[in-house]
């Protein structure tokens, strides 16, 4: 069990791994011995940023946290100042169905169950800023409606999953909650790079429409101070370890299949400024995490990954070659070859943006020698290096062959490009994005979505990026529909603006904002044995 080993790594004083990062202790806000947060650095850009993404998401797990733990580890092995900078997991899956997000094995970070759960406090603060302003809103209509805020665009949120508050009756009008992971507050935390662009940014956020179908602002109620007050110290990077020792940089937690599923801004910042590697990670498969990283993260901080490692697992080609959850664990070569599609795309889909390219097998003790050995051939057809990581079972030292590829290809000159000009339409960016990075053949806009892209390209904002919302399990707009798909239609049902965090939303087939708990819920399985203080279950 992950939990088990956490309980049994000896942590270093969370000082001693600041000092690896050259960080002196009054740099450091310290909870407890094991936690801190990162104070008062002056940017100083040196390092390399390493992005993990992956292949489509299967119901298995591809293992980006745990290759990118390692990684780290790796790096540190082999004399490189290396440091992970990760998101935050949301409580929403560590008591729903996904479970935590501290990497797995001997390839995680520390202390687990803390970070998996209220950690410093970061989502909270986030949670009730967002509900401040929501109550700020309801309680300026009350009060008369000055700003003659017709119809609210700005929503409640929460960090569990809860399929009850995906509708909910007001006094005057119905309201939903979003999880906080999902909220635009969230993006808008991670994608600001000081207190000054937050509060910003906290002001630029559109709470509603007046009668003249004109914006109205945070900013028009005066609040962004305050809400600026809420998260000052939620704004600080966390400072962790891995099993190993080593530092880890652990801050923010959008989601990707719904937001831009980046850690912040400032954390990156922190890693660049800090460590000569910095290994990052965007959420889901490659079409939803590293196009939003890229084209959204990028785009906004004005830097770019030296190198890309897109993760891959035998199960997940597998499931993408069609096999079923009961054959899976069977050696079948020919599903393999079949399922090899989802990750030639991904391959061409990243090579688009100009970035040196190396496949990680995350490997399993199920894994045959014949289905590995297809996966490096394939690679090799492609001119991508390949390398196999067993950072789950040996820790650093189990991704030290893909380590030494990471330092070769980021020595490589890059000709990183971004996919499509911001100066684009709305629509034709959403096209861009749709057909070359999903193959969709075609994209429909609903009523709505046409009425919605108009109505802001009429209030003069439409230069923004995309950020697309649909699922994280195929290409297209169906979970169902895995591998590669050839001929078929993407269809958006609706377009946001998050004008706070500068994207738009883009809303594709059945997506959800607020999760569900699944009928046997991970929080079945996590208790506490009161005598030794030790939590039990929590994966």
């Amino acid at each position: 069990m992950d939990i088990e080993i956490a309980r049994k790594a000896k942590m270093e004083n969370i000082c001693n791994v600041g000092k690896k990062l050259g960080l002196s202790d009054d740099k450091l806000i310290l909870y407890g011995n094991d936690k801190a947060k990162i104070k008062d650095i002056c940017y100083d850009f040196k390092g390399k940023l390493i992005l993990v993404t992956s292949i489509s998401p299967t119901p298995y797990g591809e293992g980006k946290t745990t290759v990118s733990i390692g990684l780290t580890d790796a790096l540190r092995k082999l004399g490189y100042n290396s440091v992970a900078v990760l998101r935050e997991p949301s409580m929403g899956p560590v008591f729903g169905m996904k479970g935590g997000a501290t990497g797995g094995g001997y390839s995680q970070i520390v202390p687990m169950e803390d970070i998996n759960l209220h950690f410093t406090g970061d989502f909270h603060a986030i949670t009730v800023a967002n509900n401040l302003l929501c109550a700020a809103i309801d309680n300026h209509i009350h009060f008369g409606n000055s700003l003659d805020i017709q119809e609210v665009l700005f929503h409640r949120c929460m960090d569990v999953n809860d399929r009850s508050l995906r509708d909910v009756k007001l006094d005057d009008r119905q309201e939903y909650f979003s999880i906080t992971a999902a909220s635009e507050m969230m993006a808008l935390f991670c994608l600001a790079d000081s207190l000054t662009d937050l509060k910003r940014r906290l002001g630029n956020i559109i709470v509603g429409y007046n009668s003249k179908k004109e914006f109205v602002y945070a900013k028009d109620l005066e609040i962004e101070g305050s809400l600026l007050v809420l998260l000052k110290d939620a704004f600080l990077p966390n400072l962790v370890q891995t099993l190993e020792g080593n530092p880890a940089i652990v801050h923010g937690g959008p989601f990707a299949n719904v937001a831009h599923g980046c850690n912040s801004v400032t954390a990156t910042y922190c890693g660049l400024t800090l460590g000569d590697y910095v290994i990052t990670e965007a959420g889901f498969g490659a079409d939803l995490g590293a196009e939003k990283f890229l084209d959204i993260k990028c785009r906004n901080m004005g830097i770019a990954p030296k190198t890309i490692v897109l993760v891959a697992t035998i199960k997940a080609l597998k499931y993408h070659g069609g096999v079923s959850k009961e054959d899976i664990l069977i050696e079948n070569v020919e599903a393999v070859k079949k399922g090899l599609s989802n990750l030639v795309i991904h391959i061409d889909n990243l090579k688009k943006y100009g970035v040196p390219i190396v496949v990680c097998l995350n490997k399993y003790k199920t894994d045959g020698d014949l289905e590995i050995k297809i996966v490096e051939e394939c690679c090799i057809g492609l001119n991508v290096p390949f390398s196999v990581s067993i950072a789950y079972i040996d820790g650093g030292k189990g991704a030290e062959s893909v380590a030494l590829e990471v330092v070769k290809a980021s020595a490589e000159k890059d000709d990183f490009k971004l996919l499509y000009d911001e100066k684009l339409s709305i629509r034709e960016k959403i096209e861009v994005v749709a057909m070359e990075i999903y193959r969709a053949s075609s994209v429909e806009f609903s009523p709505l979505a046409l009425e919605q892209i108009e109505q802001f390209e009429k209030n003069g904002i439409f230069n923004f990026p995309i950020c697309v919302s649909k699922t994280q399990y195929s290409l297209s707009d169906d979970a169902k529909k895995v591998g590669f798909l050839g001929d078929f239609s993407l269809y958006v049902k609706s377009v946001q603006l998050y004008n706070g965090a500068e994207f738009f939303v883009v809303s594709m087939g059945n997506i959800l904002t607020m999760p569900a708990l699944p009928m046997k819920p991970n929080y079945l399985n996590i208790d506490m044995d009161i005598n030794n203080n030790d939590i039990i279950g929590l994966n």
